[in-house]
């Protein structure tokens, strides 16, 4: 039986890192990368990818920087204030980062939010996935999603390996809400079940909100 947990855990690995050559790894889009109108690659992609998850880019993922790109990068500019020049410097992709995801990424939101909170309603299936992103957000936490979802003891699902069970359809979509911004915890950083919490230090936390099973603090 032990083996067969392995073998389905190096399985579901693979699985959630397919297709990371079409996107870019997590890391691959670096901070200091410029793309504009003529760019190519992978890194076009990507870009591409998370505008679209934010509801900036409407067409079909490529991999050139035309006019939908440079159109949908200055409205993401615009919204968080920054220079709409259409170009994806530094500073647009810092600000990027820290309200999307990459494709690989996506996989394991959807994998968090399944094993944490499977057989909640699909608002706590999205409020879990808002605490991973408002995690992201913070300086209280790693800088990337996978070192906010792999931080020791951050996650139970993860802890006891249902974290590699694979995500069903409502897992995915709410992974997408919540990467879009809609966060129902009121910006909460922690949440815990009262019924089975047996840490001290989480019932101190203040309270936001209660979803289903789970109390959301900060």
């Amino acid at each position: 039986m032990f083996k067969q947990k392995r073998l389905a855990a190096a399985l579901a690995f693979c699985v959630l890192f397919s297709g990371a050559s079409l996107y870019g790894t997590e890391t691959h889009a670096a901070a200091a990368l410029i793309l504009k109108a003529g760019s190519k690659g992978n890194d076009v992609a990507d870009l591409q990818f998370r505008l679209q998850t934010l509801g900036y880019f409407k067409a079909n993922i490529t991999s050139t920087y035309g006019m939908a790109t440079r159109n949908a990068v200055a409205n993401f500019q615009r919204a968080n204030g920054l220079k709409a020049d259409g170009i994806a410097g530094p500073m647009t992709w810092g600000k990027l980062k820290k309200l999307s995801v990459n494709k690989p990424e996506m996989a394991k939101l959807a994998r968090i939010i399944y094993s944490e909170a499977r057989g909640e309603l699909y608002k706590g299936q999205v409020a879990v996935g808002a605490v991973v992103m408002n995690r992201l957000k913070s300086p209280l936490f790693p800088k990337t999603l996978t070192g906010v979802i792999m931080q020791p003891y951050a996650f139970t699902a993860v802890a006891d390996g249902q974290y590699w069970l694979l995500p069903d359809n409502t897992a995915r979509l709410a992974a997408k809400d919540a990467v879009r911004g809609w966060d129902p915890t009121k910006e909460a950083l922690y949440y815990y079940n009262p019924v089975t919490a047996k840490s001290k230090w989480i019932r101190t936390r203040k309270v936001t909100t209660k979803i289903g099973r789970h109390v959301f603090a900060v």
